[in-house]
């Protein structure tokens, strides 16, 4: 997959495109649910498929401070977009200047002249442009005035649980503070993850007989309420940022109570696994919710729980 920053850097060899529009993060089920009707219209047309995507998140622009919890860092949401079928990815930097473009000029300046649009794909709930003044309606006029097609596509829900659940990436950020894992990847189509580097913690799992890779997250990283989870430990690639192996693992997040810890940490116990990862770029997925995270009285009460914590890992993840 193509991807640049900024729409002044689209390739000149592009073309026309069929071009798809949000932030989308997670990649969730209604993600992947309109970037698949977008990707089948440019496979029809035998045209690229574009995603445009902004980086900071707009809110943290529109209104500082109010950075959501970022749910996948964008070198992971490049791969899971470009595993769907997404042929280019545009980033744009969302800044105060182009949070206040007009919709009619975000339409004729970015989809038009930049990015070739010949049919446009977005979600039915779609706003663009300066207080979000576009609708999908309103981008449907601009197209028949520029030449590009429309579509609004139908938020996907989720009834599983008796009720009908839009799925967004709020509730997705619900679900990962709450420490509802089984829920956040029914609503991802898979484990909620987190990125980062392994970076050298206290050693304090070395010497009680358990290693961990200690997870150093980007800010605004969705992190799991504090606990102790089953889950997988993923290497990637330094420089295109790919998944490569993942490995089962005990995670660990939070401060380390038992021994008066103040940081909050993401910490991941390898199971079966001798090597070294320091500098490692990794993905942490969080599959279940083993049980909160708990002060215990001595160093033999801690061994007793963590040793029940990689033995309840692999019941969770059959490897028994």
């Amino acid at each position: 997959m193509r991807r640049w920053r900024g729409v002044e850097a689209t390739p000149g060899d592009l073309g026309r495109t069929v071009v798809t529009v949000g932030m989308y993060d997670g990649v969730h089920r209604g993600h992947q649910k309109l970037i698949g009707v977008a990707v089948a219209r440019a496979r029809a047309m035998s045209r690229p498929c574009l995603l445009l995507t902004f980086d900071p998140h707009p809110a943290e622009v529109v209104r500082p401070g109010s950075h959501p919890a970022i749910l996948t860092s964008m070198d992971r949401k490049a791969e899971l977009v470009a595993e769907l079928g997404v042929d280019a990815m545009c980033v744009v930097p969302f800044t105060p200047e182009f949070m206040r473009l007009a919709p009619e000029t975000f339409t004729h300046t970015v989809l038009v002249e930049h990015l070739h649009a010949a049919q446009v794909v977005v979600g039915e709930n779609f706003t663009y442009g300066h207080r979000a003044a576009g609708t999908v309606e309103t981008l449907r006029a601009e197209g028949r005035r520029f030449g590009f097609a429309v579509e609004g596509v139908a938020l996907a829900e989720d009834s599983s649980d008796g009720g009908e659940v839009t799925i967004s990436s709020t509730y997705v950020r619900a679900c990962v503070a709450a420490g509802d894992m089984v829920s956040a990847a029914r609503a991802l189509g898979r484990p909620h993850r987190v990125d980062g580097v392994v970076v050298r913690g206290d050693q304090r799992g070395r010497d009680l007989g358990y290693p961990t890779a200690n997870v150093e997250t980007p800010p605004f990283t969705a992190i799991p309420a504090d606990g102790v989870y089953a889950g997988h430990l993923v290497t990637r690639d330094r420089r295109s940022g790919a998944s490569r192996e993942r490995r089962p693992a005990a995670i660990s997040v939070g401060t380390n109570p038992t021994f008066q810890g103040s940081r909050r940490t993401v910490e991941a116990y390898v199971l079966d696994y001798q090597g070294d990862l320091y500098g490692e770029h990794v993905g942490v997925e969080f599959a279940h919710r083993l049980r909160p995270m708990a002060a215990f009285p001595d160093v033999d009460a801690l061994l007793a729980a963590i040793a029940k914590d990689v033995a309840d890992t692999r019941s969770v993840l059959g490897l028994e």
